[in-house]
């Protein structure tokens, strides 16, 4: 039982982060069918599109996932986020004490940074490794050609990054918030009660 709870607080910045994810799964993927939908139009799923719209375009799409950073900072509320990237760029008292605590955590719990970054390269890898298998094993790509879905002329690449952009991409930014909530203490120890 003993081992069960180490491992359980070994990885919780892992759970916390895979628990936002299923309670906010429609907003986050959402943001990141804008980002996918975006970045499928730039590598001319459509068609061919001019270059203003490709510019305008990758605002939206870093647009959607810096609101997916934000939304999840806030633990699923974007002015709470908005809120505390704002106070660690303009508050300059306490920013060393902030610092410390930083650095204080990542010195005594270096193993758990590195635990729950392995699970999230493991889980990164698995999911590339499946949408390489859907994009280069499958049939999908030749049949959203032939039923027209997307153009002739766009490559695997564009079911690579719109399936990256639903999936590893949100999946990477919502750990990064949640790293940062842990490494200065902010980490919800029940997320489960802070997202309800």
């Amino acid at each position: 039982m003993r081992n069960i709870l180490h491992i359980n607080s070994t990885f919780d910045w892992t759970k916390d982060s895979l628990l936002f994810l299923k309670r906010n799964f429609l907003t986050i993927l959402l943001l990141g069918l804008v980002a996918g939908l975006g970045r499928a139009a730039q590598l001319r799923a459509f068609g061919e599109i001019p270059a203003w719209l490709d510019v305008s375009l990758e605002v939206i799409i870093q647009s959607a996932r810096l609101l997916t950073f934000v939304f999840a900072l806030g633990l699923n509320n974007f002015k709470s986020g908005v809120k505390r990237i704002s106070a660690a760029l303009l508050q300059k008292s306490g920013g060393l004490s902030k610092r410390q605590i930083a650095w204080h955590k990542l010195k005594t719990h270096w193993k758990k940074l590195l635990w729950n970054m392995a699970a999230l390269l493991a889980m990164s890898f698995l999911i590339n490794l499946f949408i390489d298998h859907i994009a280069y094993e499958t049939c999908m790509y030749v049949s959203l050609q032939k039923r027209g879905i997307i153009n002739v002329n766009a490559s695997e690449w564009t079911i690579i990054l719109f399936l990256k952009n639903i999936s590893v991409i949100p999946l990477t930014l919502v750990f990064n918030a949640m790293f940062v909530l842990w490494l200065t203490n902010k980490l919800p120890s029940h997320l489960s009660k802070a997202v309800d």
